[in-house]
């Protein structure tokens, strides 16, 4: 585990602010060498690894350089704030996004919309903007779950939406509880969970991200204004057999969880291709003890189920049950289904949808099926996201992309869109 001094007393910048507007590309330069990935290629960045902690550095040292007041809360997120005269910052506008990937992720899935923030700060600035309300840019930690196994960790503790029990008995893959590595790099676990106060500040969160399908692409656009986000959840299953010795074991005599496990995986697919608009994968398998000589004893896999109807999520997710459990019998094994993440369909708040649509008129509306720290926040404030073409359409992945052109106009997007939700 590595440290870092994430003290949540404010950070305020001594330099002067600066008058040069950034570019979004050139901030992404700047942590092109952060976490890369030799094995798999692209990007590893958990949440408080190595390379995850640099990247908080690089974020809190240019939002201080901008003058914001740079804050960590006690669930991990950080804030950067553009106060106004006489620090009320009630209905505030925020923006941000995360800074962690998937193993072997690609550069964009998260910075960009770390990086896009501050350069809309630039703009904004640039063009003399007054803010008539307090604007924060938030860092979410573990957004992708990469470490911990639950998605979008730092904002569903902030909204209570998961039980600080649960996330502080968290593992990761190492054995690490969170309350162990939260402790370790300055939070005190005691006081992870809702908070109330902040959420009472959000007036509004608007983040971009970039697309993470082919939407923007097919309808030949720059940017989209998202308009929901497929139900989705995580199941990991474990199918217990017995372990034996590969070499003296015959195959008949065999309670092999491993076989159990592929023809569940099979299973999952089909059952998925049957059922319209439903995605289910399983992407993380996990035998034990491991080794190449023997009969595994347990296999843990990690399933992704995702559907626009949340009924049809749940009939999926059963249906895949069932099966599993017949195929863990007919191999002599049994199975365990355990649910560690669910979030309902989001529909965006209507109303900050419509300011975005007359802030952004050439902007179509564009639903996703991934999910997002906006998507966790929709039920406590309003919230909408704003979507960056991916020209490769591929992304947790090294090859997803953006071009350059895009990214600069997906700040320029994002600063008019804050601007007009200032009025």
């Amino acid at each position: 585990m590595e440290s870092a001094n994430t003290d949540a007393a404010a950070i305020t910048s001594t330099d002067q602010t600066s008058t040069t507007t950034a570019t979004v590309t050139g901030l992404l330069a700047d942590i092109a060498g952060t976490g890369t990935d030799p094995l798999r290629g692209g990007y590893t960045r958990p949440v408080y690894s190595t390379a995850e902690l640099d990247l908080r550095a690089w974020f809190m040292d240019h939002a201080s350089k901008r003058g914001l007041t740079v804050e960590t809360d006690h669930n991990g997120a950080i804030w950067a704030w553009w106060d106004i005269p006489g620090g009320d910052r009630s209905n505030s506008l925020v923006t941000g996004s995360h800074l962690d990937s998937v193993p072997g992720g690609g550069p964009f899935d998260g910075p960009l919309g770390v990086a896009s923030a501050l350069v809309s700060v630039d703009i904004l600035k640039a063009r003399n903007t007054t803010p008539t309300r307090p604007l924060a840019v938030v860092v979410f930690p573990e957004e992708e779950g990469s470490r911990f196994g639950v998605a979008c960790l730092g904002s569903r503790l902030m909204t209570g939406a998961i039980d600080p029990d649960k996330a502080r008995n968290l593992r990761d893959p190492d054995g690490n509880t969170f309350a162990d590595v939260a402790r370790v790099n300055g939070l005190d676990p005691r006081y992870v969970g809702r908070d109330e106060q902040l959420l009472g500040q959000i007036g509004a969160f608007v983040e971009l991200h970039v697309e993470q399908g082919r939407g923007l692409i097919d309808l030949d656009q720059p940017i989209a204004i998202a308009s929901s986000i497929l139900g989705h959840g995580r199941w990991r299953l474990s199918i217990r057999g017995q372990g034996n010795h590969a070499g003296t074991t015959l195959m008949v005599d065999r309670h092999d969880p491993v076989v159990a496990a592929s023809r569940t995986v099979v299973s999952i697919r089909d059952t998925a291709r049957n059922q319209p608009h439903a995605r289910a994968t399983v992407g993380r398998l996990q035998p034990v003890p491991g080794g190449t000589n023997v009969i595994a004893s347990r296999v843990d896999f990690w399933l992704d189920v995702r559907h626009p109807d949340d009924a049809v999520t749940a009939s999926l997710v059963e249906a895949i049950q069932t099966q599993a459990q017949l195929i863990a019998a007919e191999e002599g094994c049994s199975v365990e289904l355990t649910e560690e993440s669910f979030s309902p369909t989001v529909h965006f708040d209507p109303g900050l949808q419509k300011q975005l649509q007359r802030a952004l008129p050439d902007a179509p509306l564009l639903d996703t099926g991934a999910g997002h720290d906006a998507g966790v926040l929709s039920p406590f404030v309003p919230t909408a996201m704003v979507f960056v073409r991916n020209p490769s359409g591929v992304s947790h992945s090294p090859e997803e992309h953006v071009v350059d052109e895009d990214a600069e106009t997906g700040a320029q997007t994002l600063a008019d869109a804050l601007a007009a939700l200032m009025n």
